[in-house]
């Protein structure tokens, strides 16, 4: 970028050498004292030499303030701190702990005004509605100014994000800091400025009239949902077919049913870092989730750099990685809750033979591997967690429970190579596992292109996106084609789709949703007509492949785009369902004979078939539901609702808790029935309900197994 003042950006280049020089000082001193009369000295020679900045330019868009600041009134009299931010970039986001912490050290009263000087990478970043998005998602309350035109960041020869500029009563300039991790020596710095300019009588003592634009938030169930993940990856899989969403701003994830009723909701409204219960455990701005099987869900809690595993059978929260504090690492290999990691944003589980039994056993009989793939975005890397001990590429020995970089230097870059770890990303943000291509597909979300990852070798190449140099980030915009012809904008998810041998992809900041054909690497837009997605930042595939669930962060919604006619329409996700075990049955129920179990609880598999009597169907192309009622949260079960199969049935399977030493009388469960039958030309809803009770006694049984067999015509139902 251009400057417009060259003498501003002399002076802010002379600021950056003359302060790496007070930073070799200032570790040299061997007393508080000696510090403080080192700084001392440098602010009043910067005071004496450095002139005050060029101020805000006019009509540009504030947020959380009521007014727009100026530094030549409203901000006369206050240490200012400028951080130049674009919302993308993850260093930006975390240096917003930091100003937290030091809005909260030093208030406006005190006279230190923090201040956002929003200064876009990317076209759709310069959108002063986009800005607003993400000064809520981020929970963003001091000041913040859409530069739009990055005219502050062009008069002083600002050269990266994040650059943070201290700023003394006069808006003349005292300190630079470039990039993060510099919480320590900002501190000193404004606490050496606020005790200089206060001996002077030139810091002002009065408030500002901030109002933070988080009050504007549009009350909806979800908040800035991040990821979608299916626990099905086809219909053959035995599984139930269930989808976890990070409803990021709501610091929660919610667990849905096919049908958008909300099973269980994991987490609470408020930021923290607490293992346990689904009701007392906290995350902070989760992203990824995936599932291992339908039982376990895993989580890139990202604002708290940890991995977190929710078990849905025990309704219990743990970290498996991660310190609950960003770190630096970019080797790892430690066992994961001793592991420091850096914003993980995304996760995907493969599943890899060990390549150390290759050479004992007959290939049809190597054991299958889990590890568990993290996108690293804090350090632009992938990593991996071992489900398993496992030898992999270059037959490396991994550790089960372990956590490690498996490809990416550190580096920022668009750099593929065939070793991983000479290979290099910016930001990856989504991953997406083809099982059968034995490839990770990644959104790169910093150089705007889709790469992929051999899970055979680990090499790294591009699909789309991008261009050849490596080192340039700026190649995006809003292009259909094959390879680096093709352009994209930020993309933050990826899905892949086994049926098609497509992948799909969120174009975030185009607000688009695109298909890969990989085989050719061409990418091509899906014409959604009637919808306007908002910065969508995940997708899944359903089991079938004919439908993309697509998490509109924006939005806070989550849209369903039908393959084949390409309409999206959103998700009805039913909140008032997730205590389905103290609705009313409808009707009276048919009662089933009594399951007597042990007082230590146990198992009850069912498998319950409908039987049509002669001259009665099932009306073709209408979902046949059911339902499971359970009389507590303690008690549970492998699907709590669904459709029934092609064969008529449906089976379940239900843990039953000790009933501890107190005297019980008993339990019931139910399973209620809503179907659409025909006969004679003529259809009809039929709804019942078949009650279960429950007994404990001595001499009951561990694991109960019962057929049940229920009877329909067409006046009545019967067991």
């Amino acid at each position: 970028m251009s400057a417009e003042d060259p003498e501003q950006v002399e002076m802010l280049d002379m600021l950056a050498y003359n302060c790496n020089r007070l930073r070799y000082d200032l570790k040299a001193a061997t007393s508080a004292e000696e510090e403080e009369e080192i700084l001392k000295v440098y602010l009043r020679k910067a005071d004496e030499t450095h002139r005050p900045i060029n101020d805000f330019k006019d009509d540009l868009d504030w947020f959380n303030v009521e007014d727009p600041l100026t530094l030549n009134e409203s901000l006369q009299g206050k240490i200012v701190l400028l951080d130049f931010f674009t919302y993308c970039c993850i260093n930006c986001m975390h240096l917003l702990p930091d100003l937290k912490k030091l809005e909260d050290m030093f208030t406006v009263e005190d006279g230190l005004v923090v201040i956002g000087v929003h200064s876009a990478k990317f076209d759709n970043e310069k959108d002063s509605a986009n800005i607003l998005s993400a000064v809520q998602r981020y929970n963003i309350t001091h000041p913040v100014v859409n530069d739009v035109n990055s005219s502050m960041w062009n008069d002083i020869g600002v050269q990266c994000w994040p650059t943070l500029l201290v700023l003394g009563p006069r808006g003349n300039p005292l300190f630079v800091c470039m990039g993060e991790g510099h919480m320590n020596s900002l501190v000193k710095y404004i606490r050496a400025s606020l005790t200089f300019y206060l001996e002077q009588n030139a810091i002002v003592t009065k408030s500002l009239p901030i109002k933070p634009s988080t009050d504007l938030l549009m009350k909806s169930q979800l908040k800035f949902p991040g990821k979608i993940a299916c626990s099905k990856n086809s219909d053959s899989e035995d599984v139930a077919e269930l989808y976890a969403i990070s409803d990021s701003g709501n610091h929660r994830i919610i667990v849905i049913n096919a049908q958008g009723e909300v099973l269980q909701k994991i987490g609470g409204k408020t930021a923290g870092f607490v293992n346990g219960s689904f009701k007392s455990c906290r995350f902070d701005s989760p992203q990824g989730v995936c599932f291992l099987d339908s039982d376990t869900i895993f989580v890139a809690d990202t604002e708290n750099h940890t991995i977190r595993r929710i078990d849905l059978k025990a309704k219990t929260v743990e970290t498996i990685a991660g310190i609950g504090k960003q770190g630096n690492d970019r080797i790892g290999g430690k066992p994961g809750p001793e592991q420091e990691i850096s914003s993980p944003w995304d996760l995907a589980v493969f599943r890899t033979k060990d390549m150390d039994m290759s050479f004992h056993m007959d290939e049809s009989t190597i054991p299958e591997k889990d590890l568990l793939l993290i996108a690293m975005a804090g350090n632009h890397q992938i990593w991996a967690y071992f489900l398993d001990d496992l030898i992999w590429w270059k037959f490396r020995k991994c550790s089960v429970k372990t956590c490690a970089m498996i490809a990416g230097n550190g580096n920022e870059e668009n750099r593929n190579n065939a070793y991983p770890t000479n290979a290099a990303f910016a930001q990856p943000s989504g991953l997406a596992v083809a099982r059968d291509l034995k490839e990770l597909y990644i959104a790169d979300s910093e150089s705007s292109c889709v790469r992929k990852l051999s899970l055979s070798d680990g090499k790294v190449s591009g699909v789309v996106g991008g261009e050849r140099n490596p080192q340039n980030l700026f190649a995006f915009g809003d292009v259909d084609g094959k390879n680096i012809l093709a352009k994209l904008q930020h993309p933050l998810g990826v899905a892949y789709n086994q049926h098609e041998k497509a992948v799909y992809v969120a174009d975030t900041y185009n607000h688009k949703i695109k298909k890969i054909d990989p085989l050719t690497q061409s990418i091509t837009t899906l014409n959604c007509k009637g919808h306007s997605f908002n910065e969508p930042g995940g997708l899944c595939v359903n089991p079938s492949g004919t439908h993309v669930l697509v998490a509109d962060t924006n939005n806070h919604s989550i849209e369903i785009i039908s393959l084949a006619t390409l309409e999206v329409k959103s998700l009805n996700i039913s909140f008032n369902v997730a205590n389905m075990d103290s609705m009313k049955h409808p009707g009276t129920p048919l009662q089933f004979g009594r399951l007597v179990l042990k007082p230590q609880g146990g198992k009850i598999r069912l498998s319950i078939a409908i039987n049509l009597e002669q001259g009665v169907g099932m009306t073709s192309d209408t979902p046949q539901k059911w339902n499971v009622y359970l009389p507590s949260d303690s008690w549970y079960v492998n699907q709590q609702n669904g459709l029934l199969r092609k064969d008529k049935s449906i089976d379940i399977d239900i843990t039953v808790p000790p009933v501890g030493s107190k005297q019980h009388q008993g339990d019931n469960f139910s399973v209620h029935f809503k179907l659409s039958l025909c006969a004679r030309d003529i259809c009809f809803p039929r709804s019942f309900s078949v009650a279960f009770p429950v007994i404990y006694e001595s001499d009951g049984l561990d694991c109960i197994i019962e057929d049940v067999l229920v009877k329909i015509d067409e006046t009545m139902v019967k067991l």
